[in-house]
């Protein structure tokens, strides 16, 4: 990823994700400023460019096998690492964890699981973190299927505690961008 890339996505996330207003978080928290990652992730633009920068942040974990997090903010964050990684010539496969278990058929947890045999390693994925809660519930369910988490990426650390939570908890937060950076 060009510098002028990284400009292009954070100014995409300022243009598209960020709002000044007041919003209840998922982790219950109450904010006068809001990212929905989403409207980037899904943006064309702005999920080829979430690729690129993801897929930077995950090498830095070394091999791995695949990359996925909780649905539905992970969801077009894996995909598009996954694609950025397999331009470069790395095949790493996407995976999505549900957030209650399929509710016929296998019943299973994790979408894409025939990719990733036990033991594969494994990088979660996330738009936005602020305390980490929902990180740390992605690295226990990748753990329970099998899955070796290397790690966390998130595109915004909202700078609340997520990283010191997260590494509390013996796993390493990789931003590709913190609120201070994105608000200034």
């Amino acid at each position: 990823m060009t510098t002028e890339e990284r400009t292009e996505l954070m100014n995409i996330i300022r243009e598209l994700s960020y709002e000044e207003r007041e919003v209840t978080l998922a982790s219950g928290r109450k904010s006068n400023f809001y990212f929905d990652g989403k409207q980037t992730t899904l943006h064309a633009k702005g999920g080829l460019l979430v690729g690129k920068a993801f897929w930077e942040k995950v090498k830095e974990f070394g091999p791995v096998d695949g990359v996925g997090g909780l649905t539905l903010g992970a969801d077009p964050i894996a995909t598009a690492t996954s694609i950025a990684a397999s331009l470069e010539g790395t095949p790493v496969h996407a995976f999505i964890i549900r957030k209650e278990p399929k509710g016929h058929g296998t019943g299973q947890w994790l979408e894409g699981r025939k990719n990733l045999p036990a033991g594969s390693k494994v990088v979660i994925v996330e738009d936005v973190t602020t305390t980490g809660g929902s990180s740390m519930k992605a690295v226990e369910r990748a753990r329970e299927e099998g899955l070796e988490v290397l790690g966390i990426v998130t595109l915004v650390d909202r700078q609340e505690g997520a990283q010191e939570n997260i590494e509390g908890q013996g796993m390493v937060l990789k931003p590709v961008f913190t609120r201070e950076e994105i608000v200034g």
